[in-house]
């Protein structure tokens, strides 16, 4: 996506099986989803200029390709692309899933396709691309608001950002948050121009060092960081699930559940306070990596 004014969902298809592919846009012509701009049975032809030549707003892509992977191809568009990817794939193991999720695709549909499981993830999807519209509407409100009527011209903080954030989410004065503080100071004082976030345990390795009285408790503090970041995190998840379980429509819900969570997991935990269960942090599954990254994008734009 390129900042256009989304009025039709673009889709690009990227599967070596022409019959694959042929089904999944009959699907979303017949449907309205969308458009698919683009059809190919070779994710070597795919770049980042083409992706954003053909403003996609969902790539779809199959997992085992000859070439070239989509995992691979994946991993290769990730940075810059702010689409949403789909991949595909007959493989149903837990660590190529994990893998996946971790190369950068958002969601994961297994073959045989199911019409009906296509339907519900495209709308799913769609419907978080058009909330993440709303909530970079809603960052941009927020930016005016901290910058005040007498100072419109100057531009928070990214500190100031991050904290009222971190407020909206009930997690400020969480112990994690000074972490989390810390880590968005480290990134914007980090030379990143290809804008991929580098590995936690080295950004955390980074944020801690001199803290540390020897150098081996480098790796103490570091699982101890992990573990504050993931009890902020968790807990930032069940404040906005017990919101959106009260009311769907809530926008601080709408525009954060899906800015810095997998929306099914937030759903999965609604729906076990909507049976009256009482989910704990340890219930509650977390992209720590997709978080951090999210929440500097937001203080950065």
């Amino acid at each position: 996506m390129t900042g256009k004014k989304v009025l039709s969902t673009n889709f690009m298809l990227i599967d070596d099986d022409d019959a694959i592919r042929y089904m999944l846009q009959d699907i979303i012509e017949e449907y309205r989803l969308g458009e698919v701009v683009d059809s190919l049975s070779d994710a070597r032809v795919l770049t980042n200029e083409l992706l954003r030549h053909e403003q996609v707003d969902i790539l779809i892509l199959d997992m085992l390709m000859e070439g070239i992977d989509g995992m691979a191809a994946a991993a290769a568009v990730r940075a810059q692309f702010t689409g949403k990817i789909i991949m595909l794939s007959q493989v149903e193991s837990k660590e190529l899933v994990g893998k996946a999720y971790e190369m950068g695709v958002d969601y994961y549909i297994t073959k045989p396709l199911n019409r009906n499981e296509i339907l519900g993830v495209i709308r799913n999807v769609s419907k978080h691309i058009r909330l993440e519209h709303f909530a970079h509407d809603l960052q941009s409100s927020l930016k005016k608001t901290l910058a005040g009527p007498a100072s419109s011209a100057a531009r928070p903080s990214g500190r100031s950002l991050a904290h009222a954030v971190l407020k909206e989410l009930g997690i400020a004065d969480m112990s994690g948050a000074k972490d989390l503080m810390a880590i968005l100071h480290c990134l914007a004082h980090t030379p990143n121009d290809d804008g991929i976030l580098p590995p936690l345990q080295r950004i955390f390795a980074a944020v801690l060092q001199g803290r540390a009285k020897e150098e081996g408790d480098i790796s103490k503090e570091v699982k101890a960081m992990e573990q504050r970041l993931r009890r902020t995190i968790s807990q930032a998840l069940l404040n906005l699930a017990a919101m959106g379980a009260l009311d769907y429509t809530n926008p601080r819900f709408e525009s954060y559940a899906p800015l810095y969570f997998d929306y099914a997991e937030v759903r999965r935990i609604m729906t076990m306070m909507e049976e009256e269960k009482q989910p704990k942090r340890s219930d509650v599954h977390i992209n720590m990596k997709k978080f951090i990254h999210a929440l500097f994008r937001a203080t950065q734009e």
